[in-house]
């Protein structure tokens, strides 16, 4: 059963835009065009976001393929489908990929036995507060916040997996 998601590229220089395009047509198994547009938080740079219909797993595929690049800054989300659950990848220069299951309606979700092994080695609040936030991607969404702002009204390009 198909599933669909999101990919947003928030930032990559100007010279991999095609690039970028092409993992993607790679993953999907099409050819793909993306609507760029420059991203206001950091001038130089495109963005462009596109919605996507694949198998399970496209998601993490997406991922895969545009990590290639350590410059840009990019999210992937796949829906959940029966029998599986949805994810949410970020990815920040310097930082690397963040993966997270997700809920029906896009919240990371953390793992009971990783939620008991968090409180277990937790000497305190601030450990505490410090462990949940890196659990739930805490400094990920801090750097990506200003570039997902940015994208307020900019078109969205719909494609759909082959195969």
């Amino acid at each position: 059963m198909p599933t669909r998601g999101v990919v947003y590229v928030h930032s990559t220089p100007l010279a991999v835009c095609q690039h970028v395009e092409w993992a993607i047509a790679r993953v999907l198994g099409c050819p793909i065009r993306l609507d760029w547009t420059t991203q206001p938080v950091e001038p130089s740079a495109r963005r462009a976001e596109m919605t996507w219909t694949g198998q399970p797993g496209t998601g993490a595929d997406l991922a895969a393929a545009l990590r290639q690049w350590p410059m840009i800054r990019f999210e992937v989300t796949e829906e959940p489908s029966p029998g599986v659950d949805g994810e949410r990848f970020m990815f920040v220069p310097g930082r690397g990929l963040f993966r997270a299951s997700t809920s029906a309606n896009g919240d990371i979700q953390v793992p009971e036995d990783r939620l008991r092994a968090i409180v277990a080695s937790s000497r305190g609040y601030e450990q505490l507060a410090h462990a949940l936030d890196r659990a739930l991607g805490g400094a990920w969404d801090v750097e990506l916040e200003p570039y997902r702002h940015a994208s307020d009204g900019v078109p969205i390009t719909l494609l759909t997996r082959v195969g």
